[in-house]
């Protein structure tokens, strides 16, 4: 939730699914087969995608491509010893024993399994995002559909989980967004979404002379509350959420940690804030939070209470704390990087230990672009199927529009490195060669190469 908030600044018991099975449907029957969840499913011939034994016709909207189905099902979070198992793992076990119910229970229960296929209701209509928000776009999200769609954060569970009853829960998963291609960027990511829900009683009851208190009022929005809160009850609702937060920050990183708090705008929470981190001298940007929208928490069947919620990016905790120079290493099988985190503690401090860094190799590719709608994130999308994990980086170094004939040309940079051997500059060639010609094909660029 916390990449995608930034985006839009504009148990008791863990409930894991098992790895789902991908059918292709389309193709001919003695090739259709269920395939395992790391299997490169064939989708642009097919007409239907089935995950999790549910069938998902494509039409104008569907953009998922083969190297994301890929990525479904590999839960990176649930796999013991990880460095996102870590983190998941710390933050859990900071909230089971910080916080919990009369008789000793965890208040908060935890869900790292639910499907990170969820519908377009889901993930934002529910959450109040307007129909014409920049975060839906086909250019920024993988669609099976145009009523489905794979999570763009875990904040799609919300709305769900608030309506089965529950007043204190965290979700995790793996969510998916089109992007740029860079050391901190992946089109698969993992997040942590944290919500909390008070009665009046359960926010006043330590107040002195609380029993006078409300949650609710008849009043106007300012930058400082929604129209419907009082005051009183906000405040103390903001003050819980940044108390929590800082908590877990500083059990995460260590006591003395500094925290600062900045405004900021998102469709499902106000007021709004990004929580920043002092760590080795460098203000970082962790995760964002506010008081939840009452219209979302209403139709969610809670209209009696108030909440908070907030959500954070396990890589990006992860990054920091471990000092991982580059996303893709979390997908990685390399036995010299996973064996780093195989300790006898979950909270034991680990100091990553670089892998050696082989040369990188690059190459420029150009073409103008087609009169049609185009999208840089289409290029991304397109390099990453085909080079995969090689290509460490694209840039796009030139625009230029000629001036006779108004076409426009981009010259991209492409950064191959693979982080585990050298690579060659024949397997690089091939590759680069291959986006080149699956441009021409599949965007309807000309090139310039």
């Amino acid at each position: 939730m916390a990449m995608l908030w930034k985006f839009m600044r504009v148990a008791k018991y863990s409930k894991t699914a098992l790895p789902p099975k991908i059918k292709v449907r389309g193709i001919p029957t003695h090739s259709r087969q269920s395939v395992p969840s790391d299997f490169a499913a064939s989708v642009p011939c097919s007409n239907a995608v089935e995950l999790f034994g549910k069938s998902y016709p494509q039409d104008d909207y569907s953009n998922v491509t083969e190297k994301i189905l890929s990525k479904v099902g590999k839960n990176l979070h649930n796999k013991k010893h990880h460095p996102l198992w870590l983190i998941k793992e710390q933050v859990k076990d900071h909230f089971y024993k910080q916080y919990t119910g009369r008789r000793g229970n965890p208040l908060f229960s935890v869900y790292d399994g639910l499907s990170p296929v969820v519908t377009v209701q889901q993930n934002f209509d529910k959450l109040l995002v307007p129909r014409d928000h920049v975060s839906r776009r086909k250019e920024d999200n993988y669609y099976l559909n145009r009523g489905h769609m794979l999570r763009a954060h875990t904040s799609a569970h919300q709305w769900d989980l608030i309506h089965s009853g529950l007043d204190a829960f965290l979700a995790v998963g793996d969510v998916y967004r089109r992007d740029t291609i860079d050391s901190t960027h992946y089109p698969v990511f993992h997040q942590m979404e944290g919500v909390r829900l008070f009665s009046c009683h359960e926010l006043f009851s330590n107040i002195k002379d609380g029993e006078g208190f409300q949650l609710f009022e008849q009043g106007h929005r300012t930058a400082h509350k929604q129209e419907c809160h009082t005051m009183e009850a906000v405040r103390l609702v903001e003050f819980n959420l940044k108390q929590v937060l800082t908590k877990l920050m500083t059990h995460i990183f260590g006591d003395g940690l500094q925290v600062r708090w900045v405004d900021c705008y998102f469709p499902f929470t106000h007021p709004s804030f990004e929580m920043e981190i002092n760590f080795q001298g460098e203000w970082l940007e962790v995760l964002g939070c506010g008081v939840m929208e009452q219209q979302l928490v209403n139709s969610a069947g809670a209209q009696d209470k108030i909440g908070w919620a907030f959500g954070l990016g396990l890589e990006r905790l992860a990054m920091i704390l471990y000092d991982i120079p580059d996303i893709r290493l979390f997908w990685s099988e390399d036995e010299r990087f996973l064996k780093q985190f195989i300790v006898p503690h979950i909270s034991q401090k680990i100091k990553f230990q670089p892998l050696s860094r082989y040369p990188p190799l690059i190459n420029d590719i150009s073409f103008w672009l087609p009169t049609e709608t185009y999208s840089k994130n289409d290029f991304y999308d397109l390099a990453r199927s085909v080079g995969g994990d090689l290509i460490e980086k694209v840039v796009l170094l030139d625009e230029y529009t000629h001036p006779k004939t108004k076409k426009v040309s981009h010259c991209y940079r492409i950064i191959y490195r693979h982080p585990e051997r050298t690579l060659t500059q024949n397997e690089v060639h091939r590759i680069h060669q291959a986006i080149e010609e699956s441009a021409v094909r599949e965007l309807g660029v000309e090139g310039r190469f």
